[in-house]
């Protein structure tokens, strides 16, 4: 059931007054999703999430100090545990575990201090999109502003696709310091560019990144958004919207066969599958045949243009596969070292995988000294939380989709299989910043649907 917080009395303003501050506005929620392409290109990115969760804190307070009760998601128990161990495991930041790079505390607290205002920020995000009601934000909207992103998604792609060596320094980028902007990670967030370029398959080729800041955050995203393109689609009575929806999704395979990311074909296998399930246990059985006729389709178009090279280059080159196996190695012995609380952050390795004397420089920031905890959410829950901050993330979704199973309207399934992929993408993808945005809007639309008794 969802949790109510009371509010406390309150002798109250003038009626109208009262009234005015009890409702929520839409636009913390609207101004990220609409105009992300406009953060993104002034250099705010994801930057843009804390600074709008500001704005939403302070609205909430406000509508609960004028008499207006703050609900809590089914199951928020789990991610206070999560966000808690999050705090606690802080302690642990000055340990150096065996084959890491020695450094003080101090030095990594920046890093681990930016992710806990983005899940404090998400945290926000999530209980202002759930006590949205219809009048404020209704459900559909909502849903309209998460296929638009799966469009941005989809032309971020293709852009990277045609120009995969565009970028250009933001405004954000030009007020900082030159020694601030020079880092990697502050460029990751205030640089735009298309798409990464990485040699994969024999030979540089570029990777739609665009306006994700990575190629596999563009993967995870493109599974997180893509269901709600198909719900949007068919909430529609416009048949022009539908054929446009039907054609970006058809037009959406060269991107994501280009983007050689496996972890989105894994992804979009597990959605199918499991939305087929849904579907037949409903007694649905068409949805058998809409899926062989989608199989045939790509089948078709992998075989009759170069995107079928493409794919079996990349299965032939799993040029990864050795350090995600050293990584996922490296993450299980530190957590068995430190299997409470973790390590509070993730850890630098001494050298490769093959050898500690390769390592960063001023010429190549990104040798070696790989990144334990940055191959996969899981990974890094294990790894930088313990068992406690694990168990309350992955509670929390998981009881999520206990919690909202019976839930078979569009919205209901679109949602559930967005949380389906997320355990599947946390194998290999990180959920910050993005991924995990769209996963707590999942959350707050099934958790809505259950509020409102009726599909949207």
């Amino acid at each position: 059931m969802t949790t109510v917080v009371p509010a406390a009395p309150h002798p109250g303003p003038a009626p109208h007054r009262a009234e005015k501050d009890r409702t929520l506005p839409a636009w913390p929620v609207t101004g990220i999703l609409l105009f992300y392409p406009l953060w993104w290109a002034l250099g705010l990115g994801v930057l843009i999430f804390p600074l709008m969760a500001a704005s939403m804190l302070f609205l909430l307070i406000r509508r609960r100090a004028a008499g207006r009760p703050l609900l809590l998601p089914p199951g928020f128990a789990w991610w206070a545990i999560f966000l808690v161990a999050v705090v606690v495991s802080i302690a642990a930041l000055g340990a150096d575990p065996a084959g890491t790079v020695v450094e003080r505390a101090a030095g990594r607290l920046p890093a681990v201090v930016y992710k806990l205002a983005m899940y404090v920020s998400l945290t926000v995000l999530l209980l202002y999109a759930g006590n949205l009601r219809e009048p404020e934000l209704p459900r559909r909207r909502l849903v309209r502003l998460l296929a638009a992103m799966f469009v941005v998604t989809v032309l971020g792609g293709l852009l990277g696709m045609v120009a995969g060596r565009f970028e250009f320094t933001s405004p954000v980028e030009w007020l900082l310091p030159h020694g601030v902007r020079s880092k990697g990670f502050v460029r990751s967030l205030v640089h735009p560019y298309a798409a990464q370029i990485m040699d994969l398959v024999g030979g540089e080729a570029p990777r739609p990144a665009a306006p994700w800041g990575y190629t596999n955050t563009w993967g995870n995203n493109f599974c997180l958004l893509a269901g709600w393109l198909l719900v949007a689609a068919a909430a529609t009575a416009s048949r022009r919207k539908r054929a446009l929806a039907w054609l970006c999704l058809l037009v959406s395979v060269a991107p994501a066969v280009v983007s050689l990311n496996r972890g989105l074909w894994i992804g979009i296998g597990v959605i199918l599958l499991y939305v087929s399930a849904r579907y037949v246990l409903a007694g649905k059985l068409w949805i058998l045949g809409a899926l062989t006729l989608a199989a045939a389709a790509v089948a078709v178009a992998l075989s009759a243009t170069p995107l079928g090279g493409t794919v079996q280059a990349r299965l032939d080159n799993g040029k990864s596969n050795g350090v995600r196996a050293f990584l996922t190695e490296r993450a299980l012995a530190g957590f068995a070292e430190s299997p409470v609380i973790g390590y509070g952050g993730t850890r630098n390795t001494l050298g490769g995988r093959n050898s500690i004397t390769v390592g960063e420089s001023s010429e190549c920031e990104r040798c070696g000294n790989f990144t334990i905890g940055g191959n996969g959410q899981l990974w890094q829950l294990l790894f930088a939380h313990g068992a406690v901050g694990a168990a309350g993330y992955l509670g929390f979704f998981a009881y999520g989709l206990w919690r909202f199973r019976h839930d078979r309207s569009a919205i209901g399934v679109a949602g559930s299989a967005a949380l389906v992929s997320s355990f599947s993408a946390m194998l290999w993808y990180n959920s910050l910043v993005t991924p995990l945005a769209f996963l707590v809007l999942a959350y707050a639309l099934l958790w809505r649907n259950s509020i409102e008794g009726t599909p949207a």
